[in-house]
């Protein structure tokens, strides 16, 4: 299975003898026929969560590994931009900080967000990739048509070092076709021009097809990278997505029979206005809330767009309850350019680069707490994170709560 060059390199002792190992006994795994070159990475196994991670990571540094690819890094523990304070303690915030400072010492960029696609790694059409973090995944997939599978911690950093991958699924063209489809042509188009269906759509979609791959018909306007991101990612946390299609819109499915596995689809999911509003309430998790303790928007982490949006709802406001806006330094850098930051932090923003509320402690302890989002992602695994219930909402009626203090809420009808 493996060529002698590489055959070759996991016969060392080193730091990439050591991912090739890793490398090459995950493809056995797999069933793996052999091992592809890959042109970039995406690594989300920085993020702390044990002291094991560290060590791992700090053992090849000592044996002199260095990513042989481009390898951007998602999130981390801690806000190495000094934006928000992180309540970990030590010893695990030194930990964490030895874990990131490792990562960057075998040559990861500092990207540190979990949207690298809005911080210029792009890969292109057709090529083959290892990226880890499943919104990164689905997205490179399905609105690059880059090619890559759910990779896990450490793997991604062993194939970023080794700069191969594991020749299997999503890495084969035939993997990639349709197997159903998913027809949201029943749905109004107010509501599909909307900024709330899209999370509400995606975790529809990823209960309904768990790991398959799907093409959704019935768009008939291209709705934007941020709506085909909150799309990828609640679909990528209720399901097991790493690739949908829309029919004249993502770059591998310019019509559904182009895409279509044959001998057709193995079932066709009529979505219907009674199924989005269940959707909708199950992103829900407080049953009744007259107030609100806080906001979290930005999973996937905000891109400069969408603060421009934030700040136009809030319009110079103050807020009772904070807003949580994550987002990457690469979009910080940009606020902070043009006085952005300074105006909606003024207003009571609390913005977080780096990494994000529901995968580091931020936001305060507080049972029985009740927090408002946008986000299906963060809809997910907030409640499981952060102690918080959770209210899903639109971003307009995100801040208006955030204002009030209390649910602020207006239906757009599917």
């Amino acid at each position: 299975m493996l060529s002698p060059q590489e055959q070759a390199i996991a016969a060392g002792s080193d730091g990439a003898a050591m991912a090739m190992r890793i490398v090459a006994e995950s493809a056995r795994l797999l069933g793996a026929p052999r091992l592809i070159p890959i042109a970039s990475a995406h690594i989300d196994g920085a993020l702390y969560h044990g002291d094991s991670g560290t060590l791992f990571a700090e053992r090849l540094v000592e044996g002199g590994a260095r990513v042989t690819v481009r390898a951007t890094l998602n999130v981390g523990a801690l806000d190495l931009m000094g934006c928000s304070r992180i309540r970990l303690e030590e010893p695990q915030r030194g930990m964490a900080r030895r874990m990131m400072e490792a990562y960057r010492e075998l040559g990861c960029e500092q990207s540190w967000t979990c949207a690298p696609y809005q911080a210029g790694h792009r890969p292109a059409k057709g090529s083959d990739v290892a990226w880890g973090e499943s919104n990164a995944v689905v997205f490179c997939n399905s609105v690059l048509g880059a090619r890559t599978n759910r990779y896990g911690d450490f793997l991604d950093i062993a194939c970023a070092i080794t700069g191969r991958a594991p020749d299997y699924g999503l890495h084969r063209p035939e993997n990639r076709r349709a197997r159903l489809i998913f027809d949201v042509s029943g749905l109004s188009p107010s509501f599909l021009a909307s900024e709330i269906a899209w999370p509400v759509l995606g975790s529809l979609y990823g209960r309904e097809v768990g790991d398959a791959v799907g093409v959704v018909t019935g768009i008939t306007n291209y709705p934007g990278e941020d709506a085909l991101k909150a799309f990828g990612a609640a679909a990528a946390s209720s399901g097991a997505v790493g690739l949908f299609h829309i029919a004249g819109v993502t770059p591998e499915a310019s019509e559904v029979e182009t895409i279509l596995a044959e001998p057709g689809p193995g079932a066709v999911v009529r979505v219907t206005p009674q199924m989005v509003a269940k959707a909708r309430a199950d992103l829900s998790t407080a049953a009744t809330a007259e107030t609100i303790d806080a906001v979290a928007i930005g999973s996937p982490h905000l891109s400069s767009a969408e603060f421009d949006m934030l700040e136009r709802l809030i319009a110079g406001r103050r807020l009772a309850v904070p807003i949580y806006a994550c987002t990457g330094r690469h979009v910080l850098g940009l606020l902070e350019q043009d006085g952005r930051r300074k105006r909606l932090e003024a207003s009571g923003v609390v913005i977080v680069a780096d990494t994000c509320v529901v995968v580091t402690p931020i936001m305060p302890e507080l049972a029985g707490g009740v927090l408002m989002t946008n986000s299906g992602k963060f809809a997910h695994y907030a409640p499981g994170n952060t102690g918080y219930a959770v209210l899903y909402a639109s971003l307009a009626d995100c801040v208006e709560s955030a204002v009030a203090g209390k649910p602020r809420f207006t239906d757009i009808a599917a």
